[in-house]
């Protein structure tokens, strides 16, 4: 099969289905996206150009619109040069939110499409009223509601939308549930798994050694934001570290922003919460590496003794995913997308985003009750055999590409490549 993926970020929420497909040697892969450093093999990666940024004329409701269709435009462009050079695709596959896959219908007509729908922005009932610490000023309204004017323009293409949770797929209006399937993402199980062979020898990350007899919290995010929960995080050591002092804490992620706004008066988000407990924490024993290697991020998830994941209602992260089938012993927020994961008492233990002293309390439950810990360490890795194994999402995704396309992905040894079925789904 000739595949077409489209992510500005290559390869963004892609990576194992690509992999997957690479894997195979039978398919001709070609991935639009701006250019960056990061490559698979098998993949022919086609570079855009970056639009440019809206100008500050364009209404402030409209700029995100602006600069998608203005993506739109470049990738389409770069997509006739394929057309023109006989490159026809079985389907395309990419993520709605960033206008990229808007104009491909032009390109090619007729051929099916699967769109990444991630999140359908409300004024009502998510991320942005979440939080009373960073109010959003009710006269901001419109312009977070007009960043669903990409989702709205992709639902109404033909095309199969997928969504990774329950939570963010009802994120959406309900006319336009129909129109996408829940698509759980996968961990690769065989990988992010446990190893309690890293609690017999010492850990350094982040300039600070983590010894066998330590006792250690982790926390994981891209960037440490308000978002992600960075400020109870942060509020929380106080109450935490007080009274143990073998007790170690490592928070991994960058000092940008992913989600949300920068602070006002600029900095990061860490320093400014960090400056609310400043005297009232041994910062000997936080360490604060950034954004760590993967085999880094496994060996401290592996020897850690509580994992805190803390999000607003928004996204949930792979990570939440990856310490599950590591068998972290779970601390989390009581939000809609954790609790689809962690169930209180059996797969981790959920806690009120606002209560740094109840997360703080939570923690030190699973370190003093080693035999809660254990139990919660098995049944999170259980849940992740049962319902987040890559097989089954591959299997799954491969399943939808199949019946979207009329064509199996797998070319039978015995059959030459040319007879393979050629025909088409309508979608």
């Amino acid at each position: 099969m000739k595949f077409l993926f489209v992510h500005q970020n290559f390869p963004g929420q892609f990576l194992h289905i690509v992999r997957h497909l690479a894997k195979m040697r039978e398919h001709d892969i070609v991935f639009l996206t701006e250019p960056n450093a990061n490559d698979i093999f098998g993949v022919r990666k086609v570079p855009y150009a970056k639009p440019r940024p809206a100008s500050q004329d364009t209404h402030v409701a409209a700029r995100e619109l602006d600069v998608a269709v203005r993506r739109a435009e470049i990738v389409a462009a770069s997509a006739m040069n394929l057309k023109n050079l006989g490159y026809i695709p079985d389907i395309m596959i990419g993520h709605a939110g960033w206008g990229e896959m808007l104009n491909l219908v032009d390109v090619w007509p007729g051929v099916p499409s699967i769109r990444y729908m991630e999140f359908y922005y409300r004024t009502d009932s998510a991320d942005v009223v979440f939080d009373p610490e960073f109010p959003i000023d009710p006269s901001d309204f419109p312009r977070i509601r007009a960043k669903n004017a990409i989702n709205h323009l992709s639902l109404y293409q033909d095309g199969l939308g997928v969504s990774p949770t329950e939570w963010q797929l009802s994120t959406y209006p309900e006319w336009a549930r129909d129109r996408i399937d829940l698509l759980w993402e996968g961990v690769e199980l065989d990988v992010c798994s446990p190893d309690a062979s890293v609690r017999r020898k010492p850990l350094v990350v982040g300039g600070m050694t983590i010894e066998p007899g330590d006792c250690l919290v982790t926390y994981v995010s891209r960037d440490l934001e308000p978002y992600r929960g960075v400020h109870p995080m942060i509020r929380s050591l106080p109450h935490l570290m007080k009274d143990r002092k073998n007790l170690k804490v490592v928070m991994v992620g960058g000092d940008s922003v992913s989600y949300g706004s920068p602070p006002p008066d600029g900095g990061s988000w860490k320093d400014r919460f960090l400056k609310e407990v400043e005297g009232q924490v041994d910062l000997t024993r936080v360490a604060f590496p950034g954004r760590v290697e993967y085999e880094v991020y496994l060996s401290l998830l592996r020897r850690s003794d509580a994992h805190v994941y803390l999000t607003y209602p928004f996204v949930a992260s792979w990570s939440l995913r990856e310490a599950m089938a590591v068998g972290c012993a779970i601390v989390g927020s009581d939000t809609p997308p954790v609790r689809e994961f962690v169930t209180h008492g059996e797969t981790g233990l959920l806690t009120s985003f606002f209560d740094p002293p109840a997360l703080a309390a939570a923690v030190l439950e699973l370190v003093d009750n080693k035999k809660l810990a254990r139990t919660l360490r098995k049944n999170a890795r259980a849940f992740a055999e049962r319902h987040l194994g890559m097989d089954q999402y591959l299997r799954a995704f491969s399943a939808k590409i199949e019946g979207l396309t009329g064509l199996s992905l797998v070319v039978p040894e015995s059959r030459p490549k040319a007879a393979a079925k050629r025909g088409r789904a309508k979608t």
